[in-house]
């Protein structure tokens, strides 16, 4: 009999973290790796925020908190949503988690029984598959491609669903492609799926505040859809917040206290601390997160135009998020010594190996045929990453 379940036998390591241990491993023993696997931003989480952090230090505010969050923090939340996105959840829909991965298993735990299906457009954030496993539902893909800008068309979505059919999950801006999806683009997803009586949706908007193009646009600002939409966000992304751990969801009433009772049973409430860090944080106007956001743009464009001058890669501009999700597969099936390229992990270990860079292989998100980039560091390290993908790519044939 096995020591450990057939629950974590079943769950993938994240390749992500996977990759950024061996990053660390590998600078550990000396090694000059530039990594750029994990999604973080590479900025200092802003001083007026930290500022909050130690006036709860000083004032206390260091006891256990409700589970659904501080009644400030959902509060402004809600405000939040209804200045930004023109969305009206109040505080009792607002649910606090300790980031929006919890956020986001909180929701699948409380609605996705065995067997049920949930629709996942490749490519997806690493964390979707396995919490749908998790949760004994069934992952059903969608595949996009670079030519499609990584996005699903109501056509392809209409023909994914059955009646088995819960939940469609997916992100806008979206890790690991950085496509962001458009009003007209989530207005005829949304005609789609009102038309199967229950069918949800886990929108992840975590990315919201990193966004090159028009404002961001979220789903459930259609009226007719508004009560089959769960909004994930939280503040790891447009604010540099990733250790304080705060992730939320706006929700119909009815699942917002499923995911109260479910998060009851796993962590309780999120750290009072880093709440009240977030409450200064969504509170704020989001225009003192453009600074940010326009490093990321100019840095984007940077790398695009590097890796445009390499031989045999495909890329689309990403419109947010700060990841180029470029095609490696001219690339499959060529050698160099002992390297024999078949697939995007080969090639992921061949540059971490022979280029001393870090990527995350494409197969980590469904698509296999591509790598993610992370531009989430300073310009001149990007440079030299794309300079050592171009040396390490030229010796294969």
């Amino acid at each position: 009999m096995s020591k450990l379940s057939n629950r974590i036998n079943n769950l993938s390591e994240s390749q992500t973290l996977a990759m950024a241990k061996k990053s660390r491993e590998l600078q550990a023993q000396g090694k000059d790796i530039i990594s750029l696997s994990i999604g973080e931003p590479d900025f200092n989480t802003p001083d007026f925020i930290k500022d909050a952090a130690k006036r709860a230090i000083d004032n206390n505010i260091t006891r256990y908190t409700p589970v659904a969050g501080i009644a400030e923090l959902r509060k402004a939340i809600s405000e939040k949503f209804k200045r930004d996105n023109n969305l009206n959840y109040t505080a009792e829909q607002i649910i606090v988690s300790t980031g929006a991965k919890q956020s986001i298993a909180n929701v699948i735990l409380s609605m996705v029984n065995p067997g049920e299906e949930v629709i996942v457009p490749i490519p997806y954030w690493v964390s979707y598959i396995e919490t749908i496993k998790l949760a004994e539902g069934v992952p059903v893909t969608i595949p996009t491609s670079v030519e499609s800008n990584f996005k699903i068309t109501p056509e392809q979505l209409k023909k994914a669903i059955t009646s088995k059919t819960k939940m469609i999950v997916f992100s806008t801006p979206c890790n690991p492609s950085g496509s962001v999806y458009n009003r007209e683009e989530l207005k005829a997803l949304a005609e789609v799926i009102i038309t199967y009586p229950d069918l949800y949706v886990i929108s992840d908007e975590i990315y919201e505040y990193i966004n090159f193009i028009d404002k961001h646009e979220s789903i459930a600002q259609f009226d007719f859809i508004y009560d089959r939409v769960i909004t994930v966000n939280g503040v790891s992304k447009g604010f540099a917040m990733t250790g304080w751990r705060i992730g939320y969801i706006g929700a119909p009433l009815l699942i917002a206290q499923a995911c109260d009772k479910m998060q009851g049973q796993f962590t309780s409430g999120a750290c009072s601390i880093a709440q009240m860090a977030s409450l200064e944080a969504v509170s704020a106007n989001p225009s003192v997160t453009f600074g940010m956001r326009d490093a990321f743009k100019h840095r984007r464009d940077v790398v695009l135009n590097l890796l445009n001058q390499i031989p045999g890669l495909k890329t689309n501009t990403p419109d947010g998020a700060f990841y180029i999700f470029f095609d490696i597969s001219s690339y499959f099936e060529k050698s160099y010594n002992n390297y024999h390229i078949k697939n995007s992990n080969d090639l992921s270990l061949f540059l971490l190996e022979e280029g001393n860079i870090a990527l995350v292989s494409g197969d980590a998100f469904g698509d296999d045929n591509c790598i993610r980039f992370s531009y989430a560091a300073a310009e001149e390290k990007l440079i030299e990453a794309v300079k050592r993908i171009k040396e390490a790519l030229s010796k294969l044939n």
